[in-house]
């Protein structure tokens, strides 16, 4: 009678143990681009309400465009003295890369003359460790890997501007009904060549897919899925872009969601691949600027939203199947789009 009990009892309590771990919160991602530091931030404020894991600055943190040191700090310090930026700051964790204006210039890569001092004031007021291997090596590419529970997320932050070659300029390739279509300042390398992330960052991200994740969303400053449309972009770069395709399934890494910025709007872009999933690219960039058109895109699948907004990404890791959820979020707080993603459908 004494051992039935005790087992009864192990078995309750194996059942409850089990139960217990099953209820894994929901990881919570915001993220956003373009916030001019002499403008009001209220979509910093919400984003603080909601207290999310984190949230990931995807560039144009500020509008630097400058070729002055000093000009650049006082920028930086616009911004984090905002009480929505403090509040921000307060309520979640904050991980940054940088795009161009707050790297130095606009559309510039990596002959802007002042890199270096740009890179020790980007990470002065991101609060980076002493001893982060940001500051140790060139450019502020890095990775942050988390578990929950054995659910393994990776973050990886690219840097798109410390080691880009220049853009090829727009040299009239476009049809005249083309060119109605599409801005007209740069068109696609043709060779393969150029670069937008170097050699050296190549490498290390060639053995951060290795970790293994159940998901990876890497953040990149410029659009990644998109189809070329005449603006900066991971399309001009087509060789770069097909590396980073190939790379993904050579790797065999599972769960790679881009997020990106850049643009003034927000949209979900998507690259249906042969013989793996697919790739889809989550666009938020919007926290102080508009822009008035979106430019055609055949790989959108969610989209335009032209208002101020920030980007949410939810994964319910408590699902038989987990998902990964993606919204845009506007200046008023409403949902303006929603796209959900069973993570099965994130592996080959």
């Amino acid at each position: 009678m004494r051992l039935s009990f005790l087992v009864l009892l192990f078995l309750v309590l194996k059942t409850s143990l089990a139960h217990g771990q099953s209820k894994i919160p929901n990881t919570v991602i915001a993220f956003g681009s373009c916030a001019q530091q002499t403008k009001p931030q209220p979509i910093l404020q919400q984003i603080a309400d909601i207290k999310p894991d984190f949230f990931i600055y995807l560039g144009d943190n500020i509008y630097g465009d400058t070729y002055e040191v000093d000009e650049l700090k006082t920028k930086y310090e616009k911004l984090i003295s905002k009480p929505e930026f403090q509040a921000l700051k307060q309520s979640t964790k904050i991980l940054a890369t940088w795009d161009d204006h707050d790297y130095g210039w606009n559309d510039v890569g990596r002959h802007y003359p002042l890199k270096k001092e740009s890179k020790e004031i980007f990470l002065h007021y991101f609060d980076e460790p002493q001893d982060s291997k940001r500051r140790s090596r060139d450019g502020i590419y890095t990775s942050y890997m988390y578990d929950y529970q054995g659910n393994k997320l990776q973050i990886i932050l690219l840097d798109t501007r410390t080691f880009r070659d220049n853009l090829r300029p727009y040299k009239g390739e476009l049809s005249e009904n083309e060119a109605y279509f599409y801005t007209l300042d740069y068109s696609p390398y043709t060779n393969g060549d150029s670069t937008l992330l170097g050699a050296d960052q190549w490498k290390w991200l060639e053995m951060e897919l290795a970790k293994p994740a159940d998901v990876r969303i890497i953040a990149s400053s410029t659009q990644f899925a998109i189809e070329y449309n005449g603006y900066e972009s991971w399309a001009n770069f087509p060789n770069e872009q097909q590396r980073m395709l190939k790379t993904i399934q050579k790797s065999g890494a599972n769960g790679v969601v881009f997020i990106s910025g850049d643009v003034h709007y927000a949209e979900i872009s998507k690259i249906q691949l042969k013989n793996s999933y697919p790739i889809y690219d989550f666009t938020s960039s919007g926290i102080t600027s508009t822009w008035h058109f979106a430019t055609p895109n055949k790989n959108r699948i969610e989209g335009p939203v032209m208002e101020n907004h920030y980007g949410k990404i939810t994964i319910d890791w408590n699902k038989k199947d987990p998902t990964l959820t993606m919204e845009t979020i506007d200046v008023t707080g409403n949902q303006r789009f929603e796209f959900t993603i069973p993570i099965s459908q994130l592996r080959r």
